[in-house]
């Protein structure tokens, strides 16, 4: 393939970032210029007669080759079906009514009940943005129609109508997407009812008018992105905004939650669009003050149907050349999740939705050559902004929930710390993409001076050295409200963070081998824990050491220099060990 490294690779320009073929705008299925293609679309309809219509003979035909396909489809979602619900009652029953029971002694001692109707209109306004963006960026690589490859590659080049193939999978997609909402609206119905709220029946009367809409409108945004190319490319200019107005969301959402409301503002949310009329008959069975709600749902009702109508004319419009790329990525992300190769998925997706694009910056060149590894990786960040945008919003969300974290006590202060180095490792290892491209196909390194353990263990200073940095900003709140030794925990916690990025970079493909181990226990095979255990080694040492010095340290109830020099050594200790073990891997790729 063009673009390509030999063993599958994307090629690299000198800064180490991905160049694809989509900067050549190739088809990858078919090597032909795009453009060229696109212009063939736009030509398409090769016949006009009415006698030259095979539409109902080729769908005629291929449902009696596909019977038998079919038959075997539906025995496997069946039994997948069955599995999922005898996992969900089998083992997931018994929590679900001991956190229903908790949650119900919380809502009579705790004050559940009213910061669940405190943070109703704020959290209804959060979750629609989520599922709208969700919506948009699945439409950038996938979208509501996604045909297979053999029905692009041959049933659209027959003399049948486009709008007979292409719609229907349009509204497999609106009524599969409807499924998993009414399930949710069940669930949220039992928890109003169980902290005291609203009656079962009412609840869920009041959430059928989101669970049936929001779901409609998410697949109308989608059919709209996936057919024009336009607004695909305002919904990748803008996706940094709308995760900052997620955040924003957010923390309105944990205000709310205690006691920091603003009326103004859950009025204009909740009048604002559909995000805040699918919450208004909720906030009003729950409590709340929304009296216009019929006047909301019937906006809500007439805007997901107008989306249904423009997502049916737009459903038969998706050109041929959009089809035939989307069917291909499809059937990447498919078949490497079915070996269990994320890193490839993340790559066909990123090729796919345009996030791997880089910019034209230059940097000195080093004199010495211990700092060409640093000079190349500080290259590629610098070329490809949202990875150092997403280490700092990773890493405020990981202070944010530090900071909620430490307010409760008990299991809920371990919980939060948790959380927090899970997505401070997530923030630092964002930074560390240079390395998973170094790793990604090893003959790469042959422009290097050193070993290949020598390199990979260079690629750790610019995520170590910036993460330090990130983390030493996001400790500033911390000390001005009077924990100054946060100006060194944090950024020491860094370090470790970016050895178990290294060592996930050189652990190489995926042993599903460890899988099947041949024991039999009543929960099945532990091999799925043990290649969990494998996939997950960095960040699960670490987090774990961290977690649990830092929670013996805030135990004490009082940090001083002893403590900091505690966390300090288990992060050295880790740090060590993780490099020692990334060394070690790195050797074992170029072995094999």
């Amino acid at each position: 393939m063009s673009g390509e490294a030999p063993g599958g690779a994307p090629a690299t320009d000198e800064g180490g970032e991905a160049r694809t073929d989509t900067d050549a705008d190739i088809d990858t299925d078919t090597g032909v210029d795009a453009d060229a293609d696109a212009d063939a679309d736009a030509d398409e309809p090769t016949w006009t007669e009415e006698e030259d219509d095979r539409t109902a003979e080729t769908l005629a035909w291929l449902r009696e080759k596909r019977k038998a396909h079919r038959r075997q489809k539906g025995r496997d979602l069946a039994v997948f079906l069955y599995s999922v619900v005898l996992i969900v009652a089998g083992y997931g029953s018994a929590y679900a009514v001991h956190f229903l029971q908790r949650a119900r002694l919380g809502a009579d001692h705790g004050g559940l009940g009213e910061r669940v109707q405190d943070t109703l209109p704020a959290l209804f306004a959060l979750l629609t943005a989520v599922l709208a963006l969700l919506a948009a960026r699945d439409a950038l690589w996938r979208g509501p129609v996604v045909v297979p490859a053999p029905s692009v590659g041959w049933l659209l080049a027959q003399p049948v109508r486009r709008a007979a193939v292409l719609r229907p999978w349009f509204w497999l997609s609106a009524g599969v997407s409807v499924v998993p909402a009414l399930v949710v609206a069940v669930a949220a119905a039992v928890v109003l009812r169980v902290v005291d709220l609203a009656p079962l029946g009412t609840a869920l009367l009041a959430l059928l008018p989101a669970a049936v809409c929001l779901p409609l409108l998410a697949v109308a945004v989608g059919m709209a992105v996936e057919h024009r190319a336009g607004l695909a490319r305002l919904v990748r200019r803008f996706t940094p905004l709308a995760v900052l107005v997620l955040m924003l969301l957010a923390g309105q959402v944990a205000g709310a939650a205690y006691g920091h409301r603003s009326a103004v503002l859950e009025q204009v949310e909740l009048w604002s669009g559909p995000w805040g009329w699918a919450a208004q008959p909720v906030v009003s069975v729950a409590g709340g003050h929304a009296p216009a709600w019929p006047a909301a749902v019937a906006l809500l009702v007439l805007l997901a149907a107008a989306g249904l109508v423009q997502g049916h004319r737009d459903a038969a419009r998706v050109p041929t050349t959009q089809l035939r790329r989307r069917a291909a990525t499809a059937q990447t992300v498919s078949s490497v999740m079915y070996s269990v190769e994320l890193r490839a998925a993340k790559l066909a997706l990123m090729d796919a939705t345009g996030t791997g694009s880089t910019r034209r910056v230059r940097l000195p060149r080093p004199r010495s050559k211990y700092l060409v590894v640093v000079w190349r990786d500080l290259l590629s960040l610098l070329r490809a902004p949202a990875r150092p945008a997403k280490a700092l919003l990773w890493t405020v969300c990981a202070t944010a929930t530090a900071a909620l974290g430490l307010q409760f006590g008990g299991p809920e202060r371990v919980i939060g710390l948790v959380a927090a180095l899970l997505l401070g490792y997530v923030g630092v290892g964002a930074l560390a993409e240079p390395a998973r491209l170094e790793t990604d196909d090893v003959r790469r390194a042959a422009w290097s001076p050193f070993r290949f353990r020598t390199l990979m263990l260079q690629h750790a200073v610019v995520p170590t050295v910036l993460g330090a940095l990130t983390a030493l900003l996001a400790a500033v709140p911390f000390a001005v409200a009077g924990a100054p030794w946060a100006l060194l925990l944090m950024p020491v916690c860094a370090v470790p963070f970016a050895a178990a990025a290294v060592f996930a970079a050189c652990r190489g493909p995926a042993r599903t081998h460890l899988m099947a181990t041949g024991v039999s226990t009543p929960m099945g095979d532990p091999g799925v824990i043990l290649f969990l255990g494998w996939y997950a080694a960095g960040p699960l040492v670490t987090v774990g050491g961290l977690g649990i010095a830092l929670h013996k340290v805030l135990g004490r109830g009082q940090l001083d220099a002893g403590a900091v020099a505690d966390v300090t050594a288990v992060a050295a200790v880790l740090t060590a060990g993780l490099l020692a073990f990334a060394a070690w891997s790195a050797d074992r790729l170029v072995r094999h």
